[in-house]
């Protein structure tokens, strides 16, 4: 049997909890996750943090998962799925409101890539509110953020928001 390739892609900008959350979850599922940083062209030029800084982030967060590797792409996430032979792209939801531009999305990776499920895996109920967006406006005024980020990199996100 292959082996069962999920990707779970995101702008991570900075990766929270709730998405470390999701990660660790997946990483159940499947015996490889591939977390891909995507750049999200209606935000080029209002990303807080480096794909290089972000990738790292997510890499130190997750160095205790075997099975979870971590990349960055710039371009369909359907070809990268083809490229990466992924039979699933893993989305989380936070709200209602998530998942009509989910599924919008969902339905056009499966056209362009029939071979490629999408997988939504509700947010868990202490992370529902999390967003990266959220976090950085909360620290840029001055709010505490650290129950709200991963512990191990806590310290360079907050430094990096503080910073402007």
């Amino acid at each position: 049997m292959s082996e069962r390739i999920a990707i779970y892609p995101g702008s991570f900008d900075p990766v929270t909890s709730g998405h470390l959350d999701i990660i660790r979850r997946s990483s159940k599922l499947f015996d490889k996750v591939i977390v891909v940083v995507m750049t999200n062209h209606k935000k080029q030029g209002l990303y807080t943090f480096s794909v290089d800084e972000r990738v790292d982030l997510i890499k130190r967060c997750t160095k205790d998962l075997t099975n979870v590797s971590v990349d960055s792409y710039m371009g369909l996430l359907a070809d990268y799925a083809k490229k990466q032979k992924a039979v699933a792209i893993i989305k989380g939801l936070r709200a209602v409101s998530d998942f009509e531009n989910e599924f919008q999305q969902a339905l056009i990776n499966k056209k362009l890539n029939d071979e490629v499920e999408t997988v939504f895996m509700a947010a868990d109920s202490e992370h529902m509110f999390l967003s990266s967006s959220m976090i950085k406006q909360v620290c840029q005024l001055g709010g505490d953020i650290s129950q709200f980020i991963p512990g191990e990199i806590s310290k360079d996100i907050i430094e990096k928001l503080k910073k402007g």
